[in-house]
């Protein structure tokens, strides 16, 4: 299913509204900073991020529908990891900000240009959206090692 294309989210209502509180939910207790519908086997374009520090003002963003607009051509290396691809962590280069566009929990229209840490978690999220993982950023020949990895440890945790 994470190979898959999202479809679009047509109406935002009460039950488009507790997903995203049951992702929140999921994302904090994993701990992440970000967490696709797809990952929790709902393959709807909505996303939730929050990038706070534990020390901070959580600071919840819920985006519905997302459009990358504009990106920069400066970017931007950083260390992800990936709720579902669980103790891989990964060096991807993206863009250092982004511009989006998304539907908030209202319904309404919005718009955000983000940078560093967000900037990247938008773009990590947005792309499980359209079928794509962190381990699409390696090789060949190292995605299938890792594929493998991953494949024995759920092996193993079953057994």
């Amino acid at each position: 299913m994470l190979r898959q294309a999202s479809s679009a989210i047509e109406t935002v209502d009460s039950d488009v509204v507790k997903l995203a509180k049951d992702m929140f939910e999921t994302m904090y207790a994993a701990p992440g900073i970000g967490l696709a519908a797809v990952q929790v086997g709902v393959p709807r374009q909505m996303l939730v991020l929050d990038v706070a520090d534990d020390d901070e003002t959580p600071r919840p963003i819920t985006m519905i529908n997302p459009k990358i607009l504009e990106t920069s051509d400066t970017l931007r290396t950083h260390e992800e990891g990936c709720l579902s691809i669980p103790d891989f962590k990964l060096d991807v280069s993206r863009p250092d900000w982004v511009r989006v566009s998304y539907l908030d929990l209202e319904g309404k229209s919005q718009e955000l240009r983000t940078d560093g840490l967000l900037a990247t978690a938008v773009q990590h999220e947005i792309d499980h959206l359209n079928g794509k993982l962190i381990i699409d950023f390696l090789s060949r020949l190292k995605r299938d090692i890792v594929i493998r990895r991953f494949k024995k440890q759920a092996r193993d945790a079953t057994s």
